[in-house]
Parts: C-alpha cells; structure tokens; sequence
C-alpha cells in the first residue's frame, strides 16, 4: 500500500501528524488536543521558525469561528486586537464613475450583539494559537516538511526532510492550495485558473472607518475594504494577473495613485502600510477529502475566490468538523484513520465547499466585467435583495457561519 517510499530508519510513534501550521492546521490540532488530550499529535511545518511573525495580512473570522475560537481558549487572548465588522455596503460601478451608488447594505450583527465577524492580525491569531498549543503538549516542529508517505495497514509512516520518520494512525494534511500530500495520496483536483491576482495591503487614513466593510464590484474585479483597529483598513484588490503584477513592481506614487482612484477620499488622505503582496486566484476542489490514514482540511481540499471573504472560515469548518469527527471515533474505541471513519468528515464537508466554490466562481464570473447587459441585470438583483430583509438576514447568516443544517459543535459555542 506504498504511495511513495519512506525512511526505513526507526521510527517515532505517535497518534497523529498534522502538515502545516497555518490557522487550520493550528486550529485542528488544538481542538484535538483540548478534548482528547491522551492522543499524541505532531505538528510539523515546511517553513522556518519565526516565518509566521512576517505576516502582514488580516483576516474575517466569521462569528461560528469566533464561538469556537471562544471554547478553545483563543479568543480571550486576541479580542483586543479584533475589529468587528459594523456594516457592510456592496456598490457596482466602474473606476471612472465620479459617484458609486451603494445596491446593498448589511448590519454587522449575526445576532443581538454579535457582529456577523472581525477582522484580525494573522499574527495575532497565529500566535494565540500557537500559545495555546504549546499549553496543550502539542509537539510544533518548524522547518520540516513531509517529503514521503507510505500506508499500512495500521498506520502511515510519514518521511520528513531532515530523515526523521514518523508511524502514526492518521495524517491530516494542512499544508496549502499547492498540497505535496494530495498529490502523493493520489488525489485529483477539479482546478482552473482565473486569471487573476489579489493584491494584499494595509493602509492607514485620516477619518475612523466606523467598522464599516466595503466591496466595490470593478470591471477588473472586487475591491474590498476591511476595517482595522484604529483609522486602518486592510484591501484585497482583484486585477488580471498581469496588471496586478505591473502595480506591484510599480513606484509608491503610482500605486497609490491607482490606489486612491478605487479606494476614494471619504476616509482622508491615504498611506500604504507594510508592503503589497499579489497571490494568483482559482478555484481548486479536491475530488476526495479523504484516503485511508489522511484527511485533507483547508486549502489543501479547496481553494476559493475570496469574494466573498469565506476561505479562512471553510477551513475553520473543516478543523472543526475533522477534530470532531476523530475525537468521536477515539471515544467509542474505533480506529481514528479508518475511512470509514473519515469518510464521516468527508460527508460533512463535501457539499458545503462544493457549494461555496461554486458560488464564488459565479459571482466572480458575474461581477467581473463590464458586459452592459450583466451590469443591469445584478444592479437589479442587488437593489432586490436590499429590499428583502429574509434574503439579507439569510446572507448575513451565510457570511456568519451560522447555516441551517447540522452543524459542529465547536461552531455552536459548544465543546465536543
């Protein structure tokens, strides 16, 4: 049952081995670890200490996440950090127009009281899980990548550069769009590329934003504006991949010249903080989530546009839909990389990530041009839905990660 060939050198034994300490990998192995603290996971990751602290971007944790971030014991050490999201407004217009009619507006709140999501430093949340880890006995070793695999019956050795080798029930790869495990396990990916790039920066402005995201719909695709703690906000900026390439060679002048024309004056003069970085855009779904001793969670399973802001929290709902599923499995004595034990996750997870993928391959295609005819029909769908508060309230819903449907626990507030 050999998928590629692994060290014969003796080997470490351990429960499971988790590819990739990203905020799934982090938030799967936590989970884990605080309901099922016997089993032993070993975290590893290709890239060197201290990487994750150069990390300039934010992300929109959805408040599903946010309950479960609450359970674990992360959210209490970055709350402070977190902005949440007041507002969101949707407008359609060209970069040219001089005026962008707001089609729709949301509330921030999912629930009384609880805004839809925040916008957070991924330092801040990668540290406050790594802390967490750490606290918990999780073995996180940097600088090591899984270079083989071969399944056994019982177990799955797993090689790493450096020629340690570990046996352990079950591998859980984490470790990206581009995933090594996936292609050793022999899974296939419905892929294609958008030929697209998001541009990713912060900038400071004069004036408070109040909390209030912002997508603009361009021809060249969504320009979102994600409020920050203090008068910052974090962009990601959608262009052909060639253009976003030329703004991001560009001088500072120009760029925020460009900047400027999409971004506005409502919020004052504007300053570039911490860099640009340009990341290619495509939809990539795994055809299978799931092989006998490995499960695929986060972008490793399925990459999306980020259109619509859901990436991060379709991997938040695979960490907590997997540890759930594993912590399960090990309290009524089953084998924990079994597939027909995994295959539960694979059950759980499959259709909602097809259905986001989808849907944000759709909007992309819909919203990405300048076709007059398209350009009145969503005008028109979107002036609807903001006369609609049942299909608002199902949006915000959506967008909070509070769907209808069963649901893991840890996305409920509750422990496993």
């Amino acid at each position: 049952m050999s998928d590629t060939s692994a060290a014969t050198t003796a080997a470490e034994h351990v429960d499971i081995v988790i590819a990739g300490a990203g905020y799934v990998g982090l938030t799967t192995a936590v989970a884990i670890a605080d309901a099922a603290p016997h089993l032993k996971i070993v975290l590893v990751d290709a890239a060197p200490e201290g990487v994750w602290k150069k990390d300039g971007r934010a992300s929109a944790v959805a408040a599903a996440a946010v309950r479960m971030l609450e359970r674990l014991g992360i959210w209490e050490k970055v709350k402070d950090e977190a902005q949440p999201i007041t507002e969101m407004i949707v407008t359609d217009s060209r970069t040219s127009d001089p005026v962008r009619p707001v089609f729709l507006t949301f509330g921030g709140e999912a629930k009384s009281g609880e805004p839809f999501a925040h916008m957070l430093p991924n330092t801040a949340l990668n540290g406050a899980l790594r802390e967490r880890a750490k606290t918990l006995g999780i073995d996180i070793r940097q600088g090591k990548a899984v270079s083989g695999i071969d399944r056994q019956m019982a177990t799955i050795r797993v090689a790493l550069t450096g020629g340690t080798t570990i046996d352990a029930r079950l591998l859980i790869a984490c470790d990206g769009v581009r995933s090594t495990i996936r292609d050793m396990a022999g899974i296939h990916t419905v892929h294609w590329d958008y030929g697209q790039s998001g541009i990713v920066t912060t900038v400071a402005h004069e004036r408070p934003h109040e909390g209030r995201a912002e997508e603009h719909f361009l021809p060249s695709g969504p320009f979102a504006i994600l409020p920050l703690k203090g008068n910052r906000s974090s962009l990601v900026w959608t262009e052909p991949t060639r253009e976003a390439e030329r703004l991001i060679n560009a001088d500072e002048m120009l760029f925020e010249h460009e900047l400027e024309q999409r971004f506005g004056h409502k919020l004052g003069a504007l300053t570039v903080e911490g860099g640009r970085r340009a990341f290619p855009l495509g939809l990539t779904l795994a055809r299978d989530f799931v092989k006998p001793r490995i499960a695929l969670a986060g972008d490793a399973a399925h990459g999306i546009h980020p259109i619509a802001g859901q990436g991060l929290n379709l991997g938040f709902k695979d960490a907590a839909a997997l540890a759930e599923t594993i912590v399960e499995a090990d309290r009524l004595g089953l084998d924990i990389g079994a597939l027909d034990v995994l295959e539960t996750y694979q059950r759980w997870r499959r259709f909602d990530t097809v259905q986001m993928g989808i849907t944000t391959d759709v909007l992309n295609r819909l919203f990405s041009n300048d076709n007059p005819f398209l350009r009145a029909a969503r005008s028109f769908g979107l002036a609807l839905v903001d006369r609609a508060p049942p299909l608002k309230d199902y949006f915000i819903g959506q967008a909070a990660g509070l769907t209808r449907g069963p649901s893991p626990r840890l996305l409920q507030g509750e422990p496993i």
